[in-house]
């Protein structure tokens, strides 16, 4: 089984991911905030921390700390993916997504009817805010949320790679 300094930091990871993912589907469920393409794409990388997390609480302790750092970059390219979608929010550059761009519908309004999608979507572009009088995006948010993260599972890796428990 991992060490006890490997076991928390697997434990406080699992957890901050799960929360990460539960803020993201309250605001949708509960909230009423559309998400756009790439706040779908970014909540990925969390599933995948929180399994990561998972396996390197049953893991021994060398394989745990190679899947706690899996976790930090996977979620370190989650905030890679923030920062895309931070800057199309900012009209830095377009949304690399097909999703994020208004529809080419052409035709009949019945051709026009089978292409529009069966549930609204919101444009990339169009900055989400979670708390009133912030203003920090959603994805914002999330970019420092996922550099915070990322960071401090590196930092408890790099401070406890001499512990041998």
């Amino acid at each position: 089984m991992p060490s006890h300094h490997t076991r928390r930091a697997a434990l406080f990871a699992l957890l901050a991911a799960a929360l990460a993912l539960g803020v993201a589907i309250a605001s949708e469920r509960l909230g009423g905030l559309v998400p756009c393409a790439l706040c779908l794409v970014e909540r990925w990388p969390y599933r995948i921390a929180i399994g990561l997390g998972i396996l390197a609480l049953l893991t021994p302790r060398r394989p745990a700390r190679w899947l706690l750092a899996a976790l930090a970059l996977v979620v370190l390219g989650d905030a890679a993916i923030a920062i895309v979608h931070v800057g199309v929010e900012w009209h830095l550059w377009p949304s690399p997504l097909p999703e994020c761009a208004a529809p080419h519908l052409s035709g009949s309004i019945a051709a026009r009817l089978t292409q529009m999608p069966m549930r609204p979507a919101k444009p990339c572009d169009e900055p989400t805010y979670l708390i009133p009088f912030v203003p920090l995006s959603m994805a914002a948010m999330n970019l420092l949320y996922a550099l915070g993260l990322g960071g401090v599972i590196l930092i408890h890796l790099h401070h406890t790679r001499k512990i041998k428990r």
